[in-house]
């Protein structure tokens, strides 16, 4: 007896409910891509992710996962992300996951 099994003898009127969301529903879809580009600020390098097309609060959703599954800082200023340390690739390929189209500007 598996723990599937366990738990429906344990619950017999709970429902499961099949997973739905999905990573890409979660935010909005984009004609343009996102831009993704390099600097440096006062010596230090950042990742600037500009072009989002969606809501603020969106925005800030995307930029918190970005920023937790890099564990890095960042802010959001201007209708820009702005992240703490040349994470191109990373965020690109994360972006790209998620289901947005991205484009790498500058070196």
């Amino acid at each position: 007896m598996d723990l599937q099994d366990q738990l429906k003898n344990l619950f017999p009127d709970h429902v499961v409910e099949a997973e739905t969301s999905s990573a890409k529903s979660e935010f909005t879809v984009q004609e343009e891509p996102l831009i993704c580009k390099y600097e440096k600020r006062k010596g230090k390098p950042i990742t600037i992710v500009e072009d989002f097309q969606g809501s603020d609060d969106e925005f800030k959703r995307l930029a918190k996962k970005i920023k937790t599954k890099l564990g890095v800082g960042g802010s959001i200023k201007n209708s820009s992300m702005i992240i703490q340390g040349d994470y191109r690739n990373e965020i690109m390929d994360d972006l790209k996951e998620l289901g947005f189209k991205v484009k790498r500007v500058g070196g």
